[in-house]
């Protein structure tokens, strides 16, 4: 028996011609819906039932590991029939291998439809405060042409950001949506850089065939003539369910680059930081699911501020191969450094995020690795100035550390990455500042001519007591309110621009 919404069903109540039942949504008395078949439920029938408190995704989410099967079969079957074509495999090995595979190819496919689920949970945890951030994906996805509202049977965004007020955020089967769009207009941008053609890819590509395929048939799967697809539909995948489908189209405003720059940004990342690690050791802790996502949705923030500083240091750069190469030296020099050159500002908010996450009984292998990844915010522009200038990374630290307390601009910074904001506009102008308080030292350690960084830092720190001392008075009137505001804090960023850029 199907369940429908009776807003968009052909199925007449009392007709036999139909083995249907057709029931309001507000009247389903069970608390949780899987559709094992498509439009089982219409969308607003979805809406409606985990508005009353249903647990509810969609038949296209549900159902996602039936396409999934397919395209992975599609994707085997393209290489060794290649190989028979050619002579190297018979018809009876090729399907013996295939039946040999099928578990392996269950786990995959599995595997990528927990990813996917879970992304939806960590997506509907932000709650209300997630209102304005999902609301302009659903613009942007609708400006692209890849979403109708009213086919996707999504409200208005008036409507949608009044839930705010209510202390509500969107469901489930609205947030699928944004999620599968979102997917597949980053899979289209990834798909532009020919990803495949970059040699630190080949472990991407590879692991999405089977390991008896890896080791017999890697010369076919290197040929794959549908390799780039492959490789972005894996990347498009793994970037949205790890950090939610409103990230990638958010740096495109916040950065003011296109897709595939953030898709390269988050592969340097990912590489450089060692992420997967993480993930996985995340997925493995002992803990109540709720904290795990919590820790889910912590990692994913400290992540978006170290794609922010990757783009900006790759200055158009889209090899990820060749971003690896010029950031990793500065990178490993800083990290083997960081507890030594941490700044004050830093220390206290690590050591704040340090009891939030035992709090939440994480372990202290993965409370390490988060805070250490908070501490090393601004290192990959660090990084990209070192391998640019020809520069001392652990000077330019040095320098950048120096700047930040003489001047209190880390306390500022701090400010900002507490600020919670109320809408676009005012995460847009949350993101700029939170640029240029790390930027304006970054472009100002540049300038610096036939001297070490951190000695150029004090010159100018000499030079310059009465126009510090008075950008410390603002700064130190800002402390005194005891009420930050986004007009102090953006006056803040200007005034620490025009110091730094004279």
């Amino acid at each position: 028996t199907y369940i429908k919404a009776s807003h968009q069903t052909n199925a007449q109540v009392g007709d036999p011609a139909n083995d249907v039942l057709r029931v309001d949504a507000k009247d389903v008395r069970t608390k949780v819906i899987g559709e094992g078949a498509n439009l089982a439920i219409n969308q607003a029938g979805r809406i409606e039932f985990a508005t009353h408190g249903g647990r509810i995704n969609t038949d296209f989410i549900d159902n996602s590991a039936g396409v999934d099967c397919s395209d992975n079969e599609v994707n085997i079957k393209i290489p060794l029939n290649r190989e028979m074509q050619e002579g190297r495999l018979t018809e009876g090995v090729r399907n013996k291998l295939l039946a040999e595979m099928t578990d392996e190819v269950s786990e995959l496919v599995l595997e990528d439809n927990r990813l996917q689920t879970l992304a939806l949970s960590i997506a509907e945890s932000r709650g209300a405060a997630g209102i304005p951030g999902f609301v302009r994906s659903i613009e942007m996805l609708e400006t692209l042409g890849r979403l109708d509202r009213k086919v996707e049977g999504l409200e208005s965004s008036d409507v949608l950001l009044r839930r705010r007020a209510d202390g509500r955020g969107l469901t489930r089967p609205e947030l699928a949506v944004i999620l599968s769009m979102s997917k597949m207009t980053l899979q289209d941008a990834a798909e532009e850089l020919k990803l495949a053609d970059d040699p630190t890819m080949e472990d991407e590509l590879m692991a999405a065939f089977p390991k008896p395929m890896q080791k017999k048939h890697a010369d076919a799967i290197r040929a794959h003539r549908l390799r780039h697809q492959i490789i972005a539909t894996k990347v498009a995948n793994r970037l949205v369910n790890r950090l939610g489908p409103s990230l990638p189209l958010d740096m495109t405003e916040e950065e003011g680059v296109g897709l595939p720059q953030v898709v390269v940004a988050f592969l340097v990342a990912e590489r450089l930081l060692d992420l997967r690690s993480l993930w996985a050791k995340i997925e493995r802790e002992q803990m109540a699911e709720p904290n795990r996502i919590a820790l889910f949705a912590v990692c994913a923030k400290t992540i978006r501020s170290h794609i922010g500083d990757v783009i900006r240091a790759a200055a158009g750069e889209t090899s990820v191969s060749a971003l690896c190469e010029m950031l990793r030296p500065g990178l490993e020099k800083v990290a083997a450094k960081t507890a030594g050159l941490i700044r004050a500002e830093v220390r206290g908010e690590a050591a704040s995020r340090r009891t939030q996450l035992e709090q939440l009984g994480a372990s202290k292998d993965v409370i390490d690795r988060l805070v250490r990844l908070y501490e090393m915010d601004g290192v990959f522009g660090i990084a990209g100035l070192g391998a640019r200038k020809q520069l001392d990374e652990l000077a330019i630290t040095r320098a950048y550390t120096r700047l930040g307390e003489v001047l209190g601009i880390d306390w500022a910074q701090q400010q900002v990455a507490r600020y919670m904001p109320s809408d676009n506009w005012e995460r847009l102008l949350a993101a700029g500042m939170l640029r240029d308080f790390e930027q304006v030292r970054i472009d100002f350690l540049g300038r610096t001519r036939g001297e070490e960084p951190d000695e150029s830092v004090e010159r100018w720190v000499e030079r310059n007591p009465k126009r510090i001392a008075q950008f410390r008075s603002l700064v130190e009137r800002a402390k005194l309110t005891g009420q930050i505001s986004v007009p102090m804090l953006a006056q803040i960023a200007s005034q620490a621009r025009i110091l730094l850029s004279r």
